[in-house]
């Protein structure tokens, strides 16, 4: 009578180990027993064993050994089978780390937030409110840099439960961008110039968005920038304006500008056009703000807020980590308004 179940599978796959199949994946990436050893801090001996055994238990359970050594200095030979389980072990630990993960999320044992670097300050206060909640319950919290345009992917994929940073929104898209997530918005806004062009080549404290096609622009196309322009221009803007720079960082563009190199405006939020024009943002210090009216185009605004899956704070109970820095959030949110 056939097995089914855990009795079917044959013993030689149950004695092997994920160390074993780590092993093969890093000897994989570097090429030889011995560079795979240098990786994992072992020795070669240790790492070639390993080897040896996956070989000869997949040679009698596939007919094939994985790997043949070329020679000293030659990278290892994988065969079809070694190619085949490498990208099976891959899968298998990727898998397990992720269930792993998932477990300790809902036990509220590990949390990891996400921010862009100008909401960072509100993030690190509202985590006083629940550091003594999260060391009394030994929770794990795990901060990482994101950019705006990964925000929404990072939160898709699960690497991040919550995200403090900024979206736009265009009006008519906006429900359906917005329809996975839970959404905190602090405020709105819109765009605004950072300038080194005098007074009489650029005069007032404003400018229409239909106007930026008479000036050298600086943008930074990836993220917030470039959707604004998009909405405003279509996909060809870069032909429908005169671009004098494009930059990864804001910080590159107050350099460019500063420095006199380029002689023009700089698109950024207005957050940041506010900062800079209160004295908050030092490296922007002598470039004149302007605000932009956007009178071209779709209505298309900055929200700023804290983003995570819908349904998933529901399904936790109040005192679960995530539910507390909601709730220690809202709380800074509401602090900040009553100051402004």
């Amino acid at each position: 009578m056939a097995l089914s179940g855990p009795q079917q599978y044959p013993t030689e796959l149950l004695d092997t180990t994920m160390d074993q199949l780590r092993t093969l994946i890093v000897v994989h990436e570097a090429g030889t027993a011995l560079g795979a050893a240098r990786r994992l801090g072992r020795e070669q001996s240790s790492v070639q064993k390993q080897l040896d055994t996956l070989n000869r238990t997949f040679a009698a359970l596939c007919g094939e050994e994985l790997v043949r050594k070329q020679g000293r200095g030659r990278d290892a030979l994988f065969t079809a089978t070694g190619e085949a389980l490498v990208g099976l072990a891959r899968r298998t630990l990727g898998e397990w780390a992720e269930g792993v993960h998932d477990a300790r999320r809902r036990l509220g044992r590990t949390l990891s937030v996400g921010t862009t670097r100008y909401t960072l300050g509100f993030l690190l206060d509202a985590v006083e409110r629940v550091s003594e909640d999260y060391e009394r319950e030994n929770v794990d919290l795990k901060v990482t840099h994101v950019r705006t345009g990964d925000l929404f992917t990072k939160l898709r994929s699960t690497e991040l439960d919550l995200v403090c940073g900024s979206v736009v929104v265009t009006e008519g898209e906006e429900t359906e961008l917005l329809a996975p997530y839970e959404v905190m918005e602090w405020r709105r806004s819109g765009l605004s110039l950072l300038t080194n062009l005098p007074p009489d080549r650029l005069p007032g404290t404003s400018l229409q968005a239909h106007e930026l096609d008479r000036l050298p622009l600086v943008i930074s196309a990836r993220g917030l920038i470039g959707r604004f322009l998009t909405a405003w221009y279509g996909t060809d803007y870069r032909q429908k304006l005169s671009i004098a720079a494009e930059i990864e960082a804001a910080h590159y563009g107050f350099e460019l500008l500063r420095s006199g190199l380029v002689s023009g405006a700089m698109l950024v939020t207005r957050g940041i056009g506010e900062a800079a024009a209160d004295g908050r943002l030092p490296e922007a210090g002598g470039l004149r703000t302007l605000e932009i009216v956007g009178d071209v185009g779709p209505r298309t605004e900055v929200l700023v807020g804290v983003f995570t899956r819908r349904g998933e704070r529901a399904s936790y109970p109040p005192g679960h980590p995530l539910n507390l820095l909601w709730t220690a959030l809202s709380a800074e949110n509401a602090r900040w308004w009553l100051q402004s």
